[in-house]
């Protein structure tokens, strides 16, 4: 992924985080779109208690009365997209501007949100979150979380390729969920605490796929945005991020089978149908129609 180097970016939209210790959920608050490091977590348990727990991953953080979170720092060093060259964290910034550059030009009334990064522990409307959790979005507070190291554990982990492409797919799926939450399909979905292939729960994240699939469309082809180019490459190692962190494969490699009946998010095949749908089409009226009960979440959809 290249990057302009005279474009100006905004660092309010990117908040760094320390640690911090106690709290979770609070009002009733889910976060969505992470739950990776979770569902590790319930397939390891699985396997040493002999009973399936995998059911219970629905991207929920962890249980108590809520707290709030320090604002944090900002990003001072990030100006300009050259500044990447010299400080890698200032990338996140690009992604995050880029990607509400695209939503705030497309969804009418789009509230513009930030993206906080963390490291070990934090805080949240919705609840502490940990490493494990992975990336996440709380509607609580409409903030995208993101532990910077969840990307080493992509590749290393989930065997993804990575590289900039890749992190910036993460992101823009999780910002796919505060599009659901604004124009009211995440509240919808989330009263459906089914598992499933076909479930709510399944949609709302391949929704979220095809929306980051939109953002790369028009990435790739706006003269105004900070990256200045999306190669063949770059859609590849999205797409590959996307199959990297399916269901079907997780399951396949934690526990040597596949049970679709436990699924949250979605197969390999379908995340990349999806993404690539999103991608081929720009139309976010396209990933609407997951939330049409009748439309088949398959990759042949």
């Amino acid at each position: 992924m290249q990057y302009k180097d005279d474009a100006r970016l905004d660092t309010s939209q990117v908040r760094s985080s320390g640690g911090g210790g106690g709290g979770g959920i609070g009002g009733g608050k889910i976060a969505v779109g992470g739950g990776i490091g979770t569902l590790l977590i319930l397939f390891l348990l699985s396997n040493i208690l002999g009973v399936d727990l995998t059911g219970l991953a629905g991207g929920q953080v962890a249980s108590g009365p809520a707290q709030t979170q320090s604002e944090g720092t900002s990003n001072e060093a990030c100006r300009t997209g050259g500044d990447i060259a010299t400080d890698r964290s200032c990338r996140f910034v690009a992604y995050t501007n880029s990607i509400q550059q695209y939503w705030g030009e497309t969804v009418q009334g789009y509230r513009p949100t930030v993206t906080r990064t963390f490291s070990g522990q934090i805080q949240t409307a919705c609840g502490t979150a940990t490493s494990a959790v992975g990336p996440f979005y709380c509607p609580g507070d409409e903030t995208v979380y993101l532990d910077t190291g969840f990307f080493d554990q992509l590749s290393s982990q989930f065997g993804a390729q990575g590289g900039d492409a890749a992190e910036a797919y993460v992101i823009a799926h999780e910002y796919g969920h505060h599009i659901s939450n604004l124009i009211g399909d995440l509240g919808r979905g989330q009263s459906d605490r089914s598992t499933g292939p076909e479930s709510m729960a399944v949609r709302l994240e391949l929704e979220a796929d095809c929306f980051a699939g939109n953002w790369l469309a028009w990435s790739a082809t706006d003269p105004d945005d900070a990256i200045e180019v999306i190669t063949a490459d770059d859609l590849n190692r999205a797409v590959d991020a996307a199959e990297a962190v399916g269901d079907d494969r997780i399951q396949s490699s934690m526990r040597g089978q596949v049970s679709p009946e436990t699924w949250t998010h979605g197969s390999s095949e379908m995340r990349k149908a999806w993404l690539m749908r999103g991608y081929q089409s720009g139309d976010p009226n396209v990933c609407r129609q997951l939330m049409d009960p009748n439309v088949s979440t398959g990759a042949a959809a």
